[in-house]
């Protein structure tokens, strides 16, 4: 058996032969059947319309005069209003206000299909038909962008597969480039983190020098204040940590005796 060619209501589909079929045919036709499916078809689409009239059919299959046809006018919250007309098709003039239709299309006093239709005024088809091209414009331009990001891509990846080792060279540089100058970075925030207790002990080496140099400087005013400064000397040797000794302040240490002995030997003079 064929498809059906209908989804609801009654329809026809074909019955085929997959054996004996003349010549070398894998399937021919032997007969047309009727075939049906669900009743209720829901909302259908007029045949034809214009801005004063609409045409809206029944669901049948020939002949037409085979089934009977229930016309009715759908009201909102009562009861269905019944047509006269008993055609498969209803030609209906619009209305000041949009109006549902439905077939009930019967054989033999059994409802085989239904159908609705909305039937919309004047005005509601013109702004329906003025909605559409927008509508179409915006779908075509979405299409059209999709169409061209999809060519795009496809060139990319065919670029890339050609040029794989170039690519592939360039992003390596790229990553030993960024490594390289965060290694970089965190050398020189460790480097100065380094220097940074070196500083105090020189500012603090200094300051010790300088009080040395006071205390020297001292011990050439008078002669009784050697043994002031000597202890003086002796107890910043004892209370603190002995600095160690830099060039400058030895040569500085050996002119102060010299010029101390000089001024020993003129006073004895």
């Amino acid at each position: 058996f064929g498809m059906c060619t209908v989804t609801c209501g009654i329809g026809i589909r074909e019955v085929l032969l997959t054996n004996g079929c003349p010549g070398s045919e894998t399937k021919c036709i032997v007969r047309v059947e009727e075939c049906r499916g669900p009743v209720d078809c829901g909302w259908g689409r007029p045949i034809s319309e214009s801005l004063a009239t609409v045409k809206i059919p029944c669901i049948f299959i020939p002949p037409e005069n085979r089934f009977t046809y229930l016309w009715k006018m759908l009201i909102p919250d009562q009861q269905s209003l019944i047509l006269p007309n008993d055609s498969a098709i209803l030609e209906v003039h619009r209305d000041t206000h949009p109006v549902a239709f439905q077939c009930d299309t019967k054989e033999n006093n059994e409802i085989v299909a239904s159908v609705k239709y909305t039937v919309y005024t004047t005005a509601e088809l013109e702004t329906r038909r003025l909605r559409r091209p927008d509508t179409d414009t915006v779908l075509v331009f979405v299409l059209i962008t999709g169409v061209i990001v999809c060519v795009g891509v496809i060139f990319a990846l065919i670029f890339i597969i050609l040029h794989w080792a170039a690519v592939k060279a360039f992003w390596a540089s790229k990553v030993g480039k960024s490594s390289k100058e965060e290694q970089s970075s965190s050398q020189g925030s460790v480097r100065t983190i380094e220097e940074a207790p070196g500083s105090g002990s020189v500012f603090a080496s200094g300051s010790r020098l300088a009080s040395g140099s006071a205390l020297a400087s001292g011990s050439r005013l008078a002669p009784g204040s050697r043994l002031a400064s000597g202890s003086g000397l002796a107890s910043a040797t004892v209370s603190g940590p002995t600095p160690t000794p830099t060039a400058s302040h030895l040569d500085t240490t050996g002119q102060e005796q010299r010029s101390f002995h000089e001024w020993n030997n003129e006073e004895e003079n």
